[in-house]
This record gives structure tokens, sequence and C-alpha cells, in this order.
């Protein structure tokens, strides 16, 4: 019998692009009304809509919901998570 190594689950559901429940939720890099930044099991993922908020934010289940309507939903390459996470302070000193 061949033993497999358990990896951490990740989903996405999204219910008519008002509501997100996301698993394998490492951190909250970022977030704001327009765009969120996630670390995820599966990389850093981003979120961007119009009027978004936190419904829920379970760190310790590794499990956040969003509502708002979502516009974008994307996993960004090694190093692009960098540039967003700086947030406005960050896009304004450039």
């Amino acid at each position: 019998m061949i033993e497999q190594t358990k990896r951490p689950r990740h989903e996405i559901v999204m219910v008519n692009r008002r509501s997100l429940a996301i698993s394998g939720v490492k951190n909250v890099e970022s977030f704001d009304s327009e765009e969120f930044l996630l670390e995820t099991e599966a990389g850093f993922l981003t979120i961007r809509g119009q009027n978004l908020h936190m419904k829920n934010l379970s760190l310790e289940t590794g499990e956040v919901a969003i509502e708002g309507l979502v516009i974008e939903v994307a996993y960004l390459e090694q190093g692009q998570a960098g540039d967003r996470s700086r947030g406005f302070f960050g896009k304004l000193f450039k």
C-alpha cells in the first residue's frame, strides 16, 4: 500500500458572484472594499470587486468568507504578491 502525504486542502466556493467561502487560507495580507490579497495553500490569491467585506475570518481553521460583487479571482505568480501587499502607501510612493 502506498502512503500518500496529506496536502492541506484549498477550496473556493462562489455563489452568484456575491459570496465567497475560501478554505486553506494561511494569512490575509491586505484588504479593502475593492481588493483582497490572501496567502493560501496554493499561493497568493487576489479577489477584486465592489463593496467587498469580510463576513467571517478564522485563521485557525484557514477559512475566510467574503461578500460583495466579485469581479475577478486570480492567483499571483511568484514575486507579484510583494508589490500588492504594500497597499496604498506602496502605490503612492512608487
